[in-house]
């Protein structure tokens, strides 16, 4: 394990912390969108680029954005002063030890670490996007007219909302 893995493993864990712990759901939305970007540095550090650059473009541009557009779309108002922290940390923290005890578990019994590990192929973003405008352009065309329709209907849904209000 690299310093510059580790540093990014810490990075990513404690932002993902803070997006669960804090109260304020912008900043959880903010720490969500750091978390996005630090897993995105692992994946390319690790030499795969498509995946990275693909957490880039779809998460941190698009799904942590449109998060913090409909927070302050929807938001109606600030909640009363209190902790920053839920008061029911523990319990999430109790059930992640758990869960992270049962998968370590798991994985340690698992007959797959005693295989290989094959080659990686050789494959380059170029490519993957030479297929994607090429072989695959309706598919990917009918999930952007998916993702538009969906962003059309919860803007739809948050004026209808704001205006029962």
């Amino acid at each position: 394990m690299t310093l510059t893995f580790a540093i990014l493993a810490v990075f990513t864990i404690g932002s993902a912390v803070a997006a669960m712990t804090l109260r304020n759901l912008v900043h959880c939305a903010l720490a969500l969108a750091i978390a996005f970007a630090s897993l995105a540095a692992i994946y390319l550090q690790l030499s795969a680029q498509f995946v990275g650059l693909a957490q880039i473009l779809v998460y941190v541009g698009a799904v942590a954005i449109l998060i913090v557009f409909a927070i302050l779309l929807t938001r109606s108002g600030e909640p009363a002063g209190g902790s920053v922290f839920s008061s029911s940390w523990i319990v999430g923290v109790g059930v992640a030890a758990a869960v992270f005890a049962v998968l370590a578990a798991m994985i340690r019994s698992s007959r797959g670490l005693a295989n290989k590990i094959p080659a990686a192929p050789q494959l380059a973003v170029r490519d993957i996007g030479d297929k994607m405008m090429s072989q695959y352009i309706l598919p990917l065309e009918v999930v952007g007219l998916l993702l538009t329709a969906a962003l059309i209907g919860a803007v739809l849904i948050a004026m209808r909302e704001k205006e029962r209000a």
